[in-house]
């Protein structure tokens, strides 16, 4: 609770007091420190501020200041006392009690991208974020909490960025978490060998004059390439303490966190606030409008008036914003307009190229001191490595050549556990249809239940194994270079290589690749980059690949699942082009991309960001694919027909012999009648009203087009029959009436069809709704959802079409 809730004439006792630099020294040398108690007196007539009591004086409080103090009422300490504490409760344990409440340490991890700082996230507190080695991959606040010396840590790994400026979402994201969140201690996370780009966020964090520590990061690296640098020395210069970590071994986090606790309590030596000096003209500056921005800061603000000074003279419009309720707002705008006027002319520069001349001169004055560089030995390998892999004639096969490798993995590795799996299911199924007695719910079980997701988690080794290979290509520094090699091809369409990241991610899953356009400055590349990412094959694609490329492209599995992949980054370059030319017209963005240097990845991210996706996969597959494969199964299931329900076999045309009842069934329930009901729009591209139910139910999540099959096709087959993998069952399925009466309902032509419409078309109900959230518009949700049909539709026609030139047999 804070204490501008609290009612009047109500005591309540100090548990922590939010706020950084004057502000909260201001307060604290008023009394107001955890443990005190404070008496609330009264509301001034407006209701602001308030009157309370504490160490018997009265001192009043605006409500926005009272709101930085966390309180905790006296009933509420009571419960905080032990049960068996065996003195006599009086206000003095109760305060030590509220005291003891209070030690919770709010900690954010800001950094620049790579520099190791969700892998130190994820060691401490055993959580399993991605981590990628490509700028990008955090692009929200992930919050994790653990337990260290009777002090409970409140983690918060924000996203990665080279500088806390309001000119890319993901820096105006953190600098905006850092000011309102008012973490206690915001932990720097720096690459030590990268020092001097590094360290200019901490010049900002400096500015800002709040409590940091840094976590000199990768020391390993910085100590093997024979680099010196003293800390401690350093430390004292920047009135910073700084502790090397190898945050992918977990060396030096103990300490690392045992000295957040002790600047938490104001008991490291080291830490003091310092002024940059940024040169006499533009002290000059900052100390004019310093005095103005005091004359009326506005209540609740906690950045310093030297902050936001600086970041005015640094041009940033939201520095603007925070004063605007201000009584003096134009005298300071104007004031803003003229000291830039007049340092251009006295300097023949810009105030804000000025401002970060004189960030990377102190810098660099501070390395002077403290650093001796080694031999750069990583970078030294990385530009050997780069040659190949970046290079204008080998790159793009490599690249290629790297997807071959993971898609060939993918069928040939994971095809051994994906039939022991598929064991497993047909054992349990046999078991349930030998003791159960025949009913509904029976039917239900194996049918639909069984049936469905058991076409599903067969291939759950198959996605895992894609998982494994992308994540390793991602945590060397690879994909990086993917994004580069592509920025000539991006270019052509209007985008640059940045775009390019999203778009990789959305092999994985198209929704957390449209959250991380947020690292794209302008809105229409980010707009068009979240309009072409569902073109990207996400892995809830996969198992409908697995299926028909097993059962009618098995010779040359891994070309084809290629040439799906690829087809689908062609479409996008397609689509972008066309959207660029009628919809999108905007400035040509450079492309502006760190090359990290290349690492070995770590076993232990790998394995855990396998097993996020896999858990992710597992909650949807009990979730929503579970839900839509009971619909599906009663669609299906109902209405019963008593004639269709009675024996009757027919023979069509070979000596097979099928259940026509059960088929009749199908074809005459509810499932049956929306599949004859949007069969003339599906029928040009080859498909059977069976197939076009697999894709209506596929709009959830596209697992559930398998899922569906596996109702549909498997349904009512004899034993031998049920022991046989999908794919071999479409492959022996035939149609039952109609001008196609005998024939086989899939073929190459017909399965190359369905595998570009699942590709295309409708991406899932999650997508759109992360579109709406990260466009601010629902027009361009409802946009994708039938740009990317139409799309769809027209590609499955002409793929139907040019394949049948081809394909001699039925």
């Amino acid at each position: 609770m804070r204490l501008s809730e609290v009612e009047e004439n109500k005591r309540v006792v100090i548990t922590k007091v939010l706020g950084h630099g004057s502000f909260r020294r201001r307060i604290s040398e008023m009394g107001f420190v955890a443990g005190k108690e404070v008496i609330v007196l009264k509301n001034a007539p407006l209701r602001d501020p308030v009157e309370y009591q504490l160490l018997g004086y009265n001192v009043s409080l605006r409500r926005a200041e009272a709101d930085l103090i966390e309180v905790i009422t006296t009933e509420a300490a009571m419960k905080l006392i032990k049960p068996d504490f065996d003195g006599t409760i009086d206000m003095d344990e109760l305060k030590t009690s509220a005291r003891e409440n209070g030690n919770t340490i709010h900690v954010a991890l800001a950094g620049n991208p790579n520099c190791g700082k969700t892998t130190l996230f994820n060691r401490v507190t055993n959580s399993n974020e991605h981590v990628g080695n490509y700028s990008g991959v955090t692009v929200d606040a992930k919050i994790a909490s653990f337990q260290r010396k009777g002090y409970t840590f409140k983690l918060v790994d924000l996203p990665g960025t080279y500088s806390l400026t309001a000119f890319s979402p993901e820096e105006l994201y953190a600098r905006n978490y850092i000011v309102e969140q008012t973490p206690d201690i915001v932990l720097n996370v720096i690459d030590s060998t990268n020092l001097e780009r590094n360290m200019f966020l901490t010049t900002q964090l400096i500015d800002m004059d709040i409590k940091v520590v840094i976590a000199l990061n990768m020391h390993d690296d910085l100590v093997a390439g024979g680099a010196k640098l003293d800390c401690d020395k350093l430390g004292k210069l920047l009135g910073i303490p700084i502790i090397p970590t190898i945050s992918s071994k977990g060396e030096g986090l103990d300490k690392l966190f045992d000295e957040i606790i002790e600047v938490y309590e104001d008991r490291n030596p080291v830490v003091r606030h310092i002024h940059i000096n940024y040169g006499e003209e533009l002290e000059k500056s900052i100390e004019i409008l310093r005095k103005e921005i005091k004359k009326d800061k506005p209540g609740g603000v906690v950045l310093s008036s030297r902050y936001l000074t600086i970041r005015l003279l640094d041009k940033d419009p939201e520095a603007l914003k925070v004063l605007e309720t201000s009584s003096n707002y134009e005298r300071i705008s104007a004031i803003t307009q003229g000291e830039i006027a007049r340092l251009k002319s006295r300097l023949n520069d810009e105030s804000s190229h000025l401002i970060t001349d004189a960030k990377f001169g102190f810098i660099a004055g501070a390395l002077k001191e403290t650093y001796i560089p080694g031999v750069q030995w990583r970078y030294a390998i990385t530009g050997k490595i780069d040659h190949l892999v970046t290079h204008r004639i080998f790159g793009f096969p490599i690249f290629l050549f790297f997807m071959f490798v993971t898609f060939f993995a993918t069928f040939r590795l994971g095809a051994y556990p994906m039939n022991w799996i598929s064991d497993g299911v047909t054992i349990i199924s046999d078991f349930i249809k030998a003791t159960m007695p025949s009913g509904m719910f029976k039917d239900l079980l194996t049918d639909g239940i069984i049936n469905g997701l058991g076409s599903i988690i067969v291939f759950v080794p198959n996605i895992l194994i894609l998982f494994f290979f992308t994540s390793l290509m991602e945590d060397t520094g690879y994909m990086a270079r993917a994004a580069f090699i592509m920025d000539k091809l991006m270019h052509k369409i209007g985008l640059h290589g940045r775009s390019f990241i999203p778009m990789v991610m959305g092999f994985g899953c198209n929704v957390p690749a449209i959250m991380a356009t947020r690292t794209i400055r302008n809105r229409s590349d980010r707009l068009l980059t979240m309009l072409i990412i569902p073109f990207m094959s996400c892995s809830a694609r996969l198992p409908v690949y697995i299926v028909l490329i097993s059962a009618f492209f098995k010779d040359y599995p891994a070309m084809v699942l290629t040439g799906l992949y690829l087809l689908g980054i062609s479409m996008a370059i397609v689509m972008a082009k066309i959207l660029n030319r009628t919809i999108f017209k905007r400035k040509e963005t450079p492309f502006v991309m760190e090359l990290p240097p290349y690492r070995m990845p770590v076993l232990r991210n790998t394995m855990l960001h396998m097993w996020d996706k896999a858990s992710q996969y597992f909650k949807k597959i009990g979730g929503t694919i579970l839900v839509a494969v009971v619909i599906i199964w009663a669609l299906e299931y109902f209405p019963r027909n008593e004639e269709n329900l009675h024996p009757k076999t027919v023979t069509a045309g070979s000596s097979d012999t099928h259940d026509w009842h059960v088929q009749s069934q199908i074809e005459n329930s509810y499932l049956g009648m929306i599949g004859r009901t949007i069969e003339p729009l599906i029928r040009p591209l080859g498909f059977d009203w069976r197939m076009g139910i697999c894709l209506v139910a596929g709009i959830p999540a596209k697992e559930i087009v398998v899922s569906t099959m596996g109702v549909l096709y498997e349904t009512g087959k004899d034993d031998q029959k049920s022991r046989e993998l999908l794919p071999e069952i479409l492959q022996s399925e035939i149609y039952f009436s109609g001008p196609k009466i005998g024939a086989k309902i899939f073929n190459q032509a017909v399965a190359l069809s369905f595998l570009v419409f699942v590709l295309l078309y409708f991406p899932c109900i999650a997508v759109i709704a992360t579109i709406k959230r990260e466009s601010g518009s629902l027009k361009w949700a409802l946009f994708t959802v039938f740009y990317t049909t139409a799309f769809a539709w027209i590609a499955a026609f002409f793929t139907y079409n040019i394949a049948l030139l081809f394909i001699t047999h039925p």
